[in-house]
């Protein structure tokens, strides 16, 4: 049986997990999937200093604190992802007709109270209207 052979960056994130074996740990955890991990590897590479938790000896609660914004960013968008995209629509919808209602209440006092407020003001008269003899 031979086996394919994969993309070298590929084989660089795998070579890259055996130095971190703590990533193991937290894909088994179910805390992160291969995939992400992968993309952020790709993105941030391997020398940024979020993966130095991951590393031997290492424990994960010694830096918790440096990723409290990626795991709220991991989060939302995991919430993202079970939101259906028409029960989001119809609220929109609604939430858009709600303001515009509003809007149009707003729009009805300020023009009464301008009313109301000042009636010796007058419409400005057009100042090149000539009469003919």
């Amino acid at each position: 049986m031979t086996r394919k052979k994969l993309h070298p960056s590929v084989e660089q994130f795998k070579q890259f997990v055996r130095e971190h074996p703590n990533l193991v740990k937290l894909v088994r955890a179910e805390e992160s999937t291969w995939q992400e991990l992968y993309e952020e590897w790709y993105l941030l590479g391997g020398d940024d200093p979020k993966w130095e938790k991951y590393k031997n000896g290492k424990t994960a609660e010694a830096t918790e604190t440096k990723d409290d914004v990626k795991k709220w960013f991991t989060q939302f968008s995991g919430l993202l992802k079970k939101m259906d995209a028409n029960q989001m629509q119809y609220h929109i919808d609604n939430l858009s007709q709600a303001i515009g209602a509003i809007q149009g209440l707003l729009s009805q006092f300020q023009g009464s109270s301008q009313q109301q407020n000042d009636p010796a003001q007058e419409a400005p008269r057009d100042p090149f209207a000539f009469r003919k003899d």
